[in-house]
């Protein structure tokens, strides 16, 4: 995507990310419905602030945009990294 080296499944601290893009400094998650439960709220908030400590951004998608919306999912991510790769 846009030439840039993605890793999956990605050991950050204490973290494993879904997808982490290091040259856009970005971290790419899918979520399932427990990350919209109070307890996952706040483990993925957790994950938040230590990703942004190191400079990271995340971007967050449902499982069910990526099944349902991938082609909206590859846009956004595309226009996230335009951004970010300038």
């Amino acid at each position: 995507m846009g030439g840039a080296q993605w890793y999956r499944q990605k050991p950050i601290g204490n973290y494993i990310v879904d997808f982490y893009c290091p040259s856009a400094s970005r971290i790419i998650e899918v979520d399932g419905g427990q990350h919209y439960e109070k307890e996952g709220i706040e483990k993925d908030n957790e994950r938040n602030l230590y990703s942004s400590s190191l400079g990271l951004q995340t971007l967050r998608f449902t499982n069910v945009d990526v099944l349902k919306n991938i082609e909206g999912v590859l846009i956004r991510i595309e226009e996230v990294l335009r951004k970010s790769l300038r």
